[in-house]
């Protein structure tokens, strides 16, 4: 049964024209093809690029971090309390005016301090921002060697430079999906799960028909803009505005134009128009092509996100990212300020205390949201 379903897997039909065959993409008098054995060291360097996120985001982003003088905000930790505990883990994390009152009766607390038990268990899971100036970190550097590997294999005819340039990408959005799950979890999660499988599936499948030049010109096209992504919310974070402005904008136009014009008035429109002057279409053709605009899609989401960031910051009310963590999260921040300064206000004499550490600190138990000029791309 296992050689039945692998036969069919690689049936050529699916995955070559019909004047085509794998005979035909053998290593012959110095051509050398790609192969999709060669894909299977992705699997180990998936790790390898886990472990060497690890290193750099705790040795290298976050001395980094401490530079610019970001620092891991210490929420108010939520008192021990089993009922409390179990209902957020297994209920839901913002319970109804009804499941409180049910809630403080069980627990034997007032409703107020079930309101506040659960603000403060909701703000211990929400991600600082030396977390995500660590991911941005990473993200960034990654970005940077992987567009300028991109050029070089373009430039190169050779079969290694590209080699290398695919099983790294691929190795890194691999690892990209394994810990989508513990990175900052953003409104459009669903929507990058959808984005790393759809990569992971292009890539491997233009690998293993040997759509090597296309395959390298999307990366390539991708990657551009997501450099200057990354580099504008290392800004952000370390509260640069000027460059998170001006880098936010470069970003945008950079992601529009490669994004919504070359990308499919181009490299879509050969995918599309030219193979079937040279061959039947086939099942590979269509299936390559769908997800080509699944990717398209995606771009139209995320390019009208930025564009509401714009309208946004054109009238000077852009406040945070149109698709920040958890839409709590300003919520959850100012509510737990609010908290935070009523028990430290406890501590003094009436106001007198808080009011001289906030004018030393700029008003810091007002906490406005961070200014983030930023939003999600793919690839």
């Amino acid at each position: 049964m296992f050689d039945t379903l692998y036969e069919w897997f690689w049936w050529e039909r699916i995955w070559l024209p019909v004047n085509l065959t794998w005979a035909d993409l053998e290593d012959r008098e110095g051509r050398v093809y790609a192969k999709a054995s060669h894909l299977y060291v992705t699997v180990p360097y998936t790790f390898a690029f886990l472990l060497i996120r690890y290193l750099f985001e705790r040795w290298i982003a976050t001395p980094i971090a401490v530079s610019v003088w970001i620092k891991q905000r210490v929420h108010l930790k939520a008192e021990d309390n089993p009922i409390l505990e179990h209902y957020y883990i297994t209920q839901c994390r913002k319970p109804a005016q009804a499941d409180i009152v049910g809630l403080s009766k069980k627990s034997s607390l007032s409703v107020r301090q079930v309101e506040r038990w659960f603000r403060r268990r909701r703000s211990q899971d929400l991600p600082g921002v030396l977390k995500k100036f660590r991911e941005a970190s990473w993200r960034f550097v990654f970005y940077l060697l992987a567009f300028i590997g991109g050029i070089v294999a373009l430039y190169d005819s050779m079969l290694e430079s590209q080699y290398w340039y695919y099983i790294l990408e691929i190795s890194f959005y691999g690892s990209l999906l394994l810990r989508v799950a513990f990175d900052v979890k953003r409104k459009d999660f669903k929507e990058q799960i959808i984005h790393h499988l759809a990569t992971l599936v292009l890539l491997s499948f233009s690998w293993c028909v040997n759509y090597i030049r296309i395959g390298t010109l999307v990366m390539v096209v991708h990657d551009a803009s997501d450099v200057l992504l990354e580099f504008a919310k290392l800004s952000n974070y370390a509260k640069w505005e000027k460059t998170c402005q001006s880098l936010f904008v470069l970003f945008a136009m950079v992601f529009m134009v490669t994004r919504l014009i070359i990308f499919p008035l181009w490299l879509i429109h050969c995918t599309w128009v030219y193979p079937i002057q040279h061959y039947p279409a086939f099942f590979g053709y269509y299936f390559f092509n769908v997800m080509l605009v699944v990717l398209l899609c995606l771009h139209i989401f995320w390019a009208y996100l930025i564009l509401c960031m714009i309208r946004k910051f054109m009238f000077g009310t852009l406040t945070r990212d149109e698709r920040s963590d958890i839409e709590e999260e300003e919520e959850e921040e100012s509510s737990l300020t609010e908290d935070e300064c009523k028990d430290h206000h406890k501590l003094g004499n009436g106001l007198a205390v808080g009011e001289k550490k906030d004018k030393r600190n700029g008003f810091r138990c007002l906490s406005p949201p961070e200014n983030n000029c930023r939003s999600k791309t793919v690839c």
